[in-house]
């Protein structure tokens, strides 16, 4: 069965997380329904990995496998008309390999957090930014991270029913940036713990408003105890952002090739 690569777009408000559930709604199904609708048969597909209740995705991967071969600019067309309304696009689509998987072939994930730091309330973002109401120092923040990148024991920034079979995991990146009011921290390694970049941020949050020296955090991270993590950040600022794979897609390129289009009368 041929096997094709999707890269995932999702606004998770609204969903119960990426997995499938009987009585809730996720993204997983609503890709599973919509692929239904092209081949009419059970679907499951697998993804980079399981993003939780409230999680978006800019750049998460899944793949399936169908009956027929599709034309990868018609298969991401068809199944985005049969997801709507449903707030989940496929933004690129490309065939791959038989043994070629989402999750298992996966070299890095990088993840996106964005605070917004300000004492009004979020109207325009509200449900895609986690509002703080005090400063944050960066500076201060980006000391405190500095004990967290490279190989570690997680054990502290693991959530109490992570599945992982070992808390001790290489963090690449802990990269900050501003833009007004707008914090976003990028987080990257080759996998995450369950709830790792959530409990950080929260940390972290804590060393930027000056309640945590740098130091803290370290002490905390040598101690493999989650009683001593900071408050966990909310899901609705985290953002699978990319995953990479040894092989890049190729774009798709969302502009109807020329034999698409309607020429208009008179032309």
């Amino acid at each position: 069965m041929p096997r094709y690569a999707l890269k995932v777009e999702y606004d998770g408000t609204g969903f119960a997380g990426w997995q499938r559930q009987a009585d809730q709604p996720s993204v997983q199904g609503a890709i599973e329904a919509a692929l239904a609708r092209l081949e009419p048969r059970d679907h499951t597909i697998a993804a980079a990995g399981r993003t939780d209740a409230g999680v978006h995705a800019r750049g998460q991967v899944a793949q399936c496998d169908m009956v027929k071969q599709w034309d990868p600019f018609r298969l991401s067309e068809a199944l985005n008309h049969h997801l709507k309304p449903a707030r989940v696009a496929i933004r690129d689509c490309a065939p791959v390999a038989d043994d070629w998987h989402a999750r298992f072939s996966a070299l890095e994930r990088r993840y996106l957090f964005r605070l917004l730091s300000r004492r009004a309330p979020c109207t325009m973002e509200a449900g895609q930014v986690w509002r703080v109401n005090n400063p944050l120092d960066l500076e201060a923040m980006r000391a405190g991270a500095a004990h967290l990148v490279g190989h570690h024991d997680f054990t502290t920034f693991r959530s109490s029913i992570c599945q992982a079979a070992s808390p001790v995991k290489t963090l690449d990146v802990i990269e900050f940036s501003r833009s007004g009011e707008l914090v976003e921290v990028r987080l990257s390694a080759r996998s995450f713990l369950h709830n790792q970049v959530r409990s950080i941020v929260g940390t972290l949050k804590l060393v930027g408003e000056d309640r945590w020296t740098k130091d803290e955090v370290k002490e905390v991270l040598e101690a493999r105890d989650h009683q001593r993590c900071g408050a966990l950040a909310p899901p609705h600022g985290l953002y699978l952002a990319k995953v990479d794979y040894d092989v890049a897609f190729t774009p798709l390129d969302t502009t109807p090739p020329p034999h698409r289009r309607k020429r208009r009368a008179g032309r």
